[in-house]
């Protein structure tokens, strides 16, 4: 994606060192510019100021919001089991099923913030804060070098609570209290688990732009992605997270998507997360069908499944998981399903215009608004779909994002939802206009043709 670009890096000056807030008195976390870019073949690109969201959107449009609240996940530690030791900082980034933590371990810069540094040996021992060890015990995927599975000997909720900050990056002027990597969508999670990374699309909304979409009409539908350490350095292809799409988000997009409503993520977590619990037609919804099969995809091993069902090693952009739909239910076909699939997520048999039973009709061709038939259900695990443009999306008309940079993988996910052209026009206005990048920048709307019959999915 460097040609996005031009093969030219994002200018350094284009950094959003601090939040909106703090760039001048009586300022808010929406003072931050819109770019919106759509109309045919995305040709149409406009400067807008973020609180004029509202006008925007429609009544009968729903913002899909990750819910996911952000942890001090960056603790100082030691390595060696004894005192002195390599001074390191570590990241916690994602909680897996067997108690092992996925960690990135880095190196102070002497600035506050962080390089980067190959992980382990294995066997390793950091020391963290208030005597609590760390053992490193192999990568996260083989031949991977920056994230490794570790044990810790302490509960990490706690850990993090006590002794943790919120990671923060080069391009950042200081740090920050965790409230200002928090949104106002956040909730807490009954077991402490949150996100690595604030999902940032979402941080310029207040209580009072909330208010405002309510009461023409707009919808929030809410889901939970736990997003781990995004690579800043590396721009790797995202690994499996957790994620859930309630029933009534289930409920609330196949409504908005039967009635002619505009499905609009909030984040590239958000696109995962409902983009994983879509299932075509007579089929288990795809991030859930990547989640069978013993050991899961971050099972003990780490190491890819014969399948390579939702695996690191069947993540490469450009191509579809391997194996994504393999171990498909026993529905009877399109729009009769017998409600026997093998998979553990529940289905709602929600959306408007569900028949007798419940179940949703959409199943059977197109609806009302003449889209492709593609039903949303409630849906929870862990996720390895990566959105490329090969894949597609089904589901999410429109995206609410920040401003990636050219080497980004979350690009392919955008160019998904906006075609290259566009992409590379609305990307080339906002350096001309000088638009801030990172998660305390500018955002970047992409909004649908107005004809749902999309040519890029």
């Amino acid at each position: 994606m460097t040609a996005l670009l031009g093969g030219r890096a994002v200018p350094e000056e284009l950094s959003a060192r601090v939040p909106a807030e703090q760039r001048g008195p009586g300022r808010g976390r929406d003072d931050v510019r819109l770019l919106v870019s759509g109309g045919p073949g995305g040709t149409e690109v406009a400067h807008r100021a973020f609180r004029e969201l509202p006008g925007l959107l429609r009544a009968g449009d729903v913002l899909v919001v990750n819910t996911s609240t952000t942890l001090a996940a960056a603790v100082d530690g030691r390595l060696g089991p004894e005192p002195g030791g390599e001074r390191l900082v570590v990241h916690f980034s994602t909680r897996g099923d067997d108690g092992r933590w996925a960690v990135e371990l880095r190196v102070p810069d002497g600035a506050g913030t962080t390089r980067p540094r190959p992980g382990g040996p294995a066997g390793a021992v950091v020391r963290l804060p208030g005597g609590a060890r760390l053992v490193l015990e192999e990568p996260l995927a083989r031949g991977a070098e920056r994230l490794w599975w570790a044990r810790p000997d302490v509960g990490v909720a706690e850990l993090l609570a006590r002794h943790g900050r919120p990671i923060r990056y080069g391009y950042t002027e200081r740090d920050q209290p965790l409230s200002a990597y928090r949104t106002v969508f956040a909730l807490p999670s009954p077991d402490g688990a949150g996100s690595a990374e604030m999902p940032s699309a979402g941080r310029p909304f207040t209580a009072r732009l909330v208010a405002e979409l309510v009461s023409r009409g707009v919808q929030f539908a809410p889901v939970v992605l736990h997003t781990g350490v995004a690579s800043a350095e590396a721009h790797e292809p995202p690994y499996p997270e957790r994620f859930e799409v309630p029933a009534t988000t289930a409920w609330l997009v196949n409504a908005a998507r039967a009635g002619g409503g505009r499905v609009i993520a909030v984040g590239t977590t958000a696109v995962r997360a409902l983009e994983s619990a879509v299932g075509p037609p007579g089929r288990p919804p795809e991030g859930a069908a990547a989640l069978r099969g013993p050991g899961g995809p971050l099972g003990p091993s780490g190491a890819p499944r014969a399948s390579g069902e939702g695996t690191p090693a069947a993540q490469t952009p450009g191509r579809r998981p391997a194996g994504t739909r393999a171990g498909a239910g026993t529905d009877a076909g399109a729009g009769t399903d017998t409600g026997t699939d093998t998979n553990t997520d529940t289905d709602t048999g929600a959306g408007a215009g569900a028949g007798a039973g419940g179940r949703a009709v959409l199943a059977t061709g197109a609806g009302a608004s003449g889209r492709k038939p593609a039903v949303v259900r409630a849906a929870a695990g862990w996720t390895g779909l990566v959105v490329t443009p090969e894949r597609g999306v089904r589901v999410v008309d429109g995206l609410l994002t920040g401003l990636h940079e050219p080497e980004a993988s979350h690009l392919l996910m955008l160019e998904a939802v906006a075609g290259r052209p566009a992409l590379r026009r609305a990307y080339a206005e906002a350096v001309r206009e000088r638009y801030l990048w990172h998660e305390f920048g500018d955002l970047h709307l992409i909004l649908p043709e107005e004809n749902p019959h999309r040519t890029h999915c």
